[in-house]
């Protein structure tokens, strides 16, 4: 769409019913079902507004116009996304100016994606998966359905209620996630890597039985020398480790290998 296109059918109505959203909810799950490097999500974005804009734009240059202008480049949190659909679905049942459609969408998938991050990697999936671990540890066949839908349960309200908080609020909503975007991603991440950091020392088993003998004295190198720097002082060094290893793009597979190449030859050695 280009910046100087004017509606050819410049009348609003207001059509879009709860019945609306929830199906355009749905469809975002498809987002990232067309996924690609030139324009990212920008092929599931469209699919999960097109009912909105079919029942908006009557006029079929209109419509085709908003979807072209829709398939640009789009890229954001998968889980956060229906905050912004429903924001954009409301500018568009306003015809509001395509630029200013166009500045809403940049203006908020970077922070939401940043946002997203935070609160579903660094927050829900430890704490989602750290309650259905232990469940499982202790061999309750519960642990990985409890996961899922503690996880799932907490998704699918982000999804649902988000689609309706951005269509009610619309544009207002976006000065208030400018706002609070800095100050809420650093409270989430504290607190996912607060949560990181405990699943570290509860589920990480790492130490070593060897014994250093000095001046005739025997020295258990785990419980009176690491333990007594900082308990749980090895699974935090490999933990790390792992982290600095995915940094230099050393894929997951790689890392889950040599984590058992190093465990098999520690215990042949005896040093783990």
């Amino acid at each position: 769409m280009e910046s100087n296109y004017t509606y050819k059918d410049p009348s609003t109505n207001n059509v879009i019913t709860k019945k609306d959203l929830n199906k355009m909810t749905w469809r975002s799950l498809f987002l990232q079902a067309s996924f690609n490097y030139e324009r990212m999500q920008a092929g599931g974005w469209l699919y999960g507004l097109l009912p909105g804009l079919k029942k908006i734009h009557k006029n079929k240059e209109d419509l085709s116009n908003s979807m072209n202008m829709h398939m640009e480049f789009f890229n954001t949190h998968p889980f956060l996304v229906t905050f912004i659909m429903g924001i954009v679905i409301a500018m568009e049942e306003r015809k509001e100016e395509p630029d200013t459609i166009r500045a809403v969408k940049v203006a908020t998938m970077g922070p939401l994606g940043g946002i997203g991050d935070a609160i579903c990697w660094l927050t829900l999936l430890p704490i989602a998966s750290g309650i259905g671990a232990s469940m499982a540890i202790k061999g309750n066949i519960a642990g990985p359905f409890i996961f899922l839908i503690i996880f799932n349960a907490i998704h699918f309200v982000l999804r649902f209620g988000l689609m309706n908080y951005g269509y009610s609020t619309g544009v207002s909503a976006v000065k208030q996630l400018g706002e609070q975007t800095k100050a809420f991603s650093r409270a989430a991440s504290i607190v996912g890597l607060t949560v990181v950091g405990a699943l570290v020392a509860s589920y990480i088993s790492l130490g070593t039985p060897v014994v250093i003998t000095a001046g005739g004295a025997d020295i258990k190198l785990q419980a009176e020398v690491l333990d007594q720097i900082m308990p749980k002082l090895l699974p935090a060094l490999y933990t790390f480790w792992m982290y600095k290893l995915l940094k230099k793009d050393y894929s997951p597979i790689v890392l889950i290998l040599l984590t058992v190449v190093i465990g098999i030859v520690g215990r042949l050695l005896t040093i783990l």
